[in-house]
C-alpha cells in the first residue's frame, strides 16, 4: 500500500532570520525531568521483565508519573531534609499472562530506586523520598489494539500525532550543548553545581542571553563566598560552551533571584529543588529531542514511559525527529524541515493517516528537485518503524 506522504514548501522566514527565538532546556535533576526519567525507566524495565518471562512486551504506560515537592532546611556545610519528596508511579500494565503473574510494582520500585541512586547522588534512598506504586492494568479495548496486525506491525493505540523538526538552530544546539557539558565535564569536577538546572536561551537579533537556575548543594559550599564562586564558574564554563557554536553576542547569566546582600540564594541539600516547593510530572519539560522550542511545532503528548509498541505519542515524536535529522544530513538544499506524523486508532503504525513533510528549501533550491528524495526517507523509515522499539528498550533514545 502506498503511504500518504505529502511534501510541500514552507514559505516563511528562516528561524535564524527572525527576532526573537525561546528555547529551554530543564536538566536531569529538575522536578519535571525526573519524573521523565523515571516514568522511562519503569517502561524499560517493564519491556525487559516481559520479554523475559512472556517473549513479548505486554501492554503498559507509565506516563503518568508525578513528584510531590518536600521540605528541606540548607544549611553551608550540609542541611537537612525535614519531609521526604514523595514520588508516585501510577499508569497501566499488564500484571499476568498464560498463568504467568508478572511483578510489575516491585520491578517498578526497582527501577525507580536505581534511577535516582543514579541521577541524584546526594539524595539519601532511606530517609528524603518516600517512592509509591499505583500502577494498574489497561482496559480491554487498548489492550486488543496492542496486538499486532496479521502482517506483525503494530496498530496505533490512539488518533495521534507525532512532530519533529531539523535542523537545530544555534540557539537550540548551544542550550542542548550547556547542558551535556555540564553533566558530562563540569558537576564531576565541582560538586557544588546540583543536577537541577534550568537553561532558558533567548536569542534577541543578533543577542543570545542564557539565563540559567541552579540548584547548589550545600555541603559542597562552605559560605556565601564559595558558593558565589561556583556560581562564577558554571557562569564561566557555559560562557565558553556556548561561544563554541556560534558568533553572536552571547551574555550568560545565573541564578538571577539570588539576593548576595541578604544571603537569599538558591542553596539546596540534595542539588534538587523537589525536596523544597517544586513538584514534577511526566510531559511537562522537555519533548523528545531534549528541548522545549516554542518558535517550533511541537506535540503535547508525554514521550517517556510510553510503551515502545504502538504508543503514537513516543514513536511517532521519536520518529519524526529521527527522520528530520536524516533529510537534512542526507539531502542538500534543506534549510528547515518539520515533519508531522498522524495515526488513526486500530491502524498499522506504518500507514500513517498522513506524513505531513514541510520544507523550507535554501534560495538556490528547487522543491521538485528534492521532494523524491525526501519522500524516500521518509517512507523506508515508515517501513523499518519497528527498529525503534529495539533501540528504545536499549537506552539508545533519548526521551526527554
Amino acid at each position: 500500500m502506498k503511504r500518504n506522504i505529502r511534501v510541500e514548501a514552507l514559505h516563511q522566514v528562516p528561524l535564524e532570520q527572525q527576532q526573537i527565538e525561546l528555547v529551554e532546556r530543564k536538566c536531569i535533576g529538575h522536578p519535571d525531568s525526573l519524573a521523565d526519567g523515571i516514568a522511562e525507566s519503569v517502561s524499560r524495565a517493564l519491556s525487559l521483565a516481559y520479554l523475559e518471562e512472556c517473549g513479548a512486551i505486554l501492554h503498559h504506560n507509565t506516563d503518568q508519573g508525578e513528584i510531590v515537592a518536600g521540605e528541606s532546611i540548607p544549611k553551608y556545610g550540609g542541611g537537612k531534609i525535614i519531609k521526604p519528596i514523595y514520588m508516585l508511579i501510577n499508569g497501566r500494565a499488564t500484571k499476568k499472562f498464560d498463568g504467568i503473574d508478572i511483578p510489575t510494582d516491585s520491578i517498578a520500585l526497582e527501577a525507580t530506586r536505581n534511577y535516582f541512586r543514579k541521577t541524584l547522588t546526594n539524595l539519601d534512598l532511606n530517609r528524603d523520598i518516600i517512592i509509591d506504586c499505583k500502577l494498574g492494568t489497561g482496559s480491554t479495548d487498548l489492550r486488543d489494539v496492542f496486538r499486532p496486525c496479521q502482517d506483525n506491525i503494530p496498530r496505533a493505540n490512539d488518533t495521534s500525532f507525532g512532530v519533529g523538526h531539523a535542523p537545530f538552530s544555534e540557539t537550540e544546539t548551544i542550550v542542548k550543548a550547556v547542558s551535556d557539558y555540564i553533566d558530562e565535564v563540569l558537576r564531576p569536577k565541582y560538586p557544588a553545581i546540583g543536577h537541577d538546572i534550568k537553561i532558558m536561551g533567548l536569542r534577541d537579533g543578533d543577542t543570545i542571553t542564557l539565563t540559567l537556575a541552579c540548584a547548589m548543594v550545600d555541603r559542597h559550599c562552605s559560605g556565601l563566598a564559595d558558593y558565589c564562586e561556583n556560581k562564577d564558574i558554571l557562569q564561566e564554563h557555559a560562557l565558553s560552551v556556548a561561544q563554541k557554536f556560534t558568533n553572536r553576542n552571547v551574555v550568560v547569566d545565573v541564578n538571577t533571584a539570588d539576593d548576595i546582600n541578604s544571603g537569599s540564594v538558591f542553596l539546596t541539600v540534595t542539588g534538587t529543588s523537589a525536596e523544597m516547593g517544586d513538584d514534577g510530572s511526566v510531559g511537562r519539560g522537555n519533548r523528545c529531542n531534549g528541548l522545549i522550542t516554542p518558535n517550533r511545532p511541537m506535540s503535547m503528548e508525554a514521550t517517556s514511559g510510553k510503551n515502545p509498541i504502538n504508543h503514537i505519542g513516543k514513536i511517532y515524536n521519536i520518529l519524526a525527529t529521527q527522520l528530520g535529522q536524516e533529510c537534512v544530513q542526507k539531502v542538500d538544499g534543506i534549510e528547515e524541515i518539520y515533519i508531522r506524523l498522524l495515526s488513526q486508532i486500530g491502524k498499522p503504525i506504518d500507514q500513517p493517516l498522513v506524513a505531513s513533510i514541510q520544507v523550507l528549501p535554501s534560495p538556490e533550491i528547487r522543491m521538485p528537485e528534492i521532494t523524491a528524495e525526501i519522500e524516500g526517507i521518509i517512507d523506508e523509515g515508515l517501513a523499518n518503524i519497528t527498529c525503534i522499539t529495539e533501540k528504545i528498550i536499549r537506552g539508545e533514545v533519548r526521551t526527554f
